[in-house]
């Protein structure tokens, strides 16, 4: 059997997970905080199932708080859905990165 390993060169970190400032004293704290795989909104099927099956149906839009997603609205449809998932935060300038 073979070892397990992540994709890549060995020589790079994982892009997985961002670094962590050590100088920070709140940076466990911070760490705990993130969503997993730092996805902040989601959206998912009204009546469960896959995400990508019966794309007409409602969907249920979620967003992370900082300690759990919380429900935040519904969409008609995957489309409208995942253009809520993909539009920028207020304040997000995509030409400041």
């Amino acid at each position: 059997m073979a070892k397990h390993r992540r994709p890549g060169p060995p020589n790079q970190p994982s892009r997985a997970v961002p670094p962590i400032d050590t100088a920070d004293p709140l940076a466990a704290y911070n760490k705990r905080r993130r969503p997993p795989m730092d996805i902040y909104r989601r959206h998912r099927p009204v009546n469960g199932g896959a995400g990508h099956l019966r794309p007409d149906e409602p969907r249920v839009l979620e967003a992370w708080d900082g300690f759990a997603y919380q429900v935040i609205g519904t969409a008609p449809d995957l489309a409208v859905a995942q253009a809520w998932v993909n539009e920028l935060p207020i304040g997000d300038d995509p030409a400041a990165r």
